[in-house]
């Protein structure tokens, strides 16, 4: 999930220890007890990686040199358009690998979107030659590849079908009762809801007044207080 961007770059820090390799694979239970000479180059060329919050991993347009498998954190993939609108498509945690670094290179393209870390992060990396070699000949590894793959291009489908079918006051209120923390509270701006909706901003502002007008929410600077959070629920549930 690396590349030549000028905001990370893959340090060369020494090999993986045992506990670190230990660690790795319990995360990704599919690559443990993997048994073949491939996969140990694989291995042999794995270096950890630590990330701070904030910082863009790649951008779009960069290309890519590393595989990462993340062990500890989130990175937030998005895609702008030139009007400034964005949409979040999917986030890597722990135990994920990315979907659009696998792409990139198994099709030697470029990133079309770009990836920011939500917290600090840390994660293994291998580079774009060992990927190489690890899903050509080593049938373990390109089992967990496109396992993993496939899995996101899934989940990528069903964000298609949510945004371009799905009606903003359900998809919305699913949202908030996903954000909702124990005092009824929904952190965030509208524009941050409106990238992870894929819409305007304006669309989510308006919709948010409508539902404070019926009383279930009152809105507030970066902080939402759900008043009603049944007649949210009941509105989900049989929507008008």
């Amino acid at each position: 999930m690396q590349n030549k961007s000028d905001d990370f770059v893959v340090p060369e820090p020494p090999r993986l220890d045992r506990a670190v390799i230990d660690e790795w694979l319990a995360h990704f239970p599919e690559l443990n007890g993997l048994d073949d000479p491939v996969w140990y180059k694989v291995l042999d060329s794995a270096r950890p990686v630590e990330i701070p919050a904030g910082t863009t991993v790649f951008r779009d347009g960069d290309g890519c040199q590393n595989y990462m498998f993340v062990i500890e954190g989130s990175v937030r993939v998005q895609k702008m358009a030139e009007n400034g609108r964005e949409i979040v498509l999917y986030r890597v945690s722990a135990g994920e690998a990315c979907i659009l670094t696998t792409s990139c290179l198994l099709s030697h393209q470029r990133y079309p979107a770009e990836g920011i870390t939500e917290t600090d992060i840390r994660a293994i990396s291998i580079p774009v030659a060992r990927f190489d070699e690890g899903v050509a000949g080593s049938a373990g590894f390109r089992a967990f590849v496109f396992s993993s793959y496939g899995q996101r291009i899934t989940d990528l489908i069903l964000l298609v079908e949510d945004v371009a079918f799905g009606r903003m006051d359900i998809r919305l209120g699913q949202y908030l009762l996903d954000a909702v923390d124990d005092e009824g509270n929904v952190a965030g701006t509208h524009h941050a809801m409106a990238a992870e909706l894929g819409t305007a901003r304006e669309v989510v502002s308006r919709q948010l007044k409508e539902f404070e007008r019926r009383g279930w929410l009152k809105l507030g600077r970066g902080v939402i207080k759900v008043s009603d959070l049944a007649a949210l629920k009941k509105h989900l549930s049989t929507p008008l």
